[in-house]
């Protein structure tokens, strides 16, 4: 495994047509009053080392880690102090750009990591991969954790839609970066079962309109480290069982 940004252009050049990359992608938006704003990308980062490691591990190599897209759309956290949020189309536009030096840059085979969850968000990826596809014939993998049969895997919480800074979102960042956890507020955190799931059903466009008030939904208090590691596992799996069905004539997303 290396880090796209720590190597020279002669090291990419010699990487072969084999390679793979992985570009992690979360937001900058409001977590709780307990989490740091970039805990979507925390989170995008581990699962790509973790999704890497699996990766190799099952003979799939070199594999690259590609720096976190970062900048994206975040209108249900727009509401909150520290929140950077795009256009739905910017996000497309960025994206395709991303995947396409990516491919001059010689990697044939691209799985993105994503690890924020707003609708216009999930939506501006698949219209990048669409589009990508089409126009480049790129080969480029994205495992829609909200869909079916990724979700299935995690939690009940992630399950029931609650799970926005909770105990799915905390555990991954205890386990990843847990200096960045205000564990005091952490710990005295009510719990929140309100569905963003069900809530974006039903229209509601803010966090604030769907329950969540000080931007988290979902049991923080329960969060845990060994959660957050085993969460981390399963969400490594799942990339490593998508880009091998890819290689075995399965849909790559």
């Amino acid at each position: 495994m290396k880090y796209l940004a720590e190597m020279t252009f002669v090291e990419v050049q010699d990487m072969g047509p084999e390679a793979l990359v992985i570009v992690p992608i979360g937001a900058i938006e409001a977590h709780g009053p307990h989490l740091p704003l970039h805990s979507d990308v925390i989170i995008a980062r581990a699962m790509a080392a973790a999704g890497a490691m699996a990766l190799e591990a099952r003979g799939v190599s070199p594999v690259v880690i590609a720096p976190a897209l970062q900048f994206t759309s975040a209108g249900f956290a727009e509401g909150f102090a520290g929140t950077l949020s795009l256009r739905p189309e910017t996000v497309t536009a960025v994206l395709v750009d991303v995947l396409a030096s990516l491919h001059r840059a010689g990697f044939a085979r691209i799985l993105l990591a994503n690890s924020h969850l707003d609708p216009s968000h999930i939506a501006s990826l698949h219209e990048a991969v669409r589009v990508a596809r089409e126009i480049s014939g790129l080969a480029v993998t994205f495992p829609d954790i909200t869909k079916k049969p990724w979700a299935l895997r995690l939690s009940e919480e992630f399950k029931s839609g609650a799970c926005h800074a909770g105990q799915f979102e905390t555990s991954m960042v205890m386990a990843a970066r847990p200096e960045t956890v205000r564990e005091s507020i952490r710990v005295s955190l009510a719990s929140n079962p309100a569905s963003l799931s069900q809530a974006i059903r039903e229209g509601k466009k803010t966090f604030e309109e769907a329950g969540g008030p000080t931007a988290y939904f979902g049991f923080p208090k329960d969060a845990s480290a060994d959660e957050g590691r085993e969460t981390l596992g399963i969400l490594a799996s799942i990339l490593a069982d998508a880009v091998i069905a890819v290689q075995s004539g399965g849909e790559a997303s």
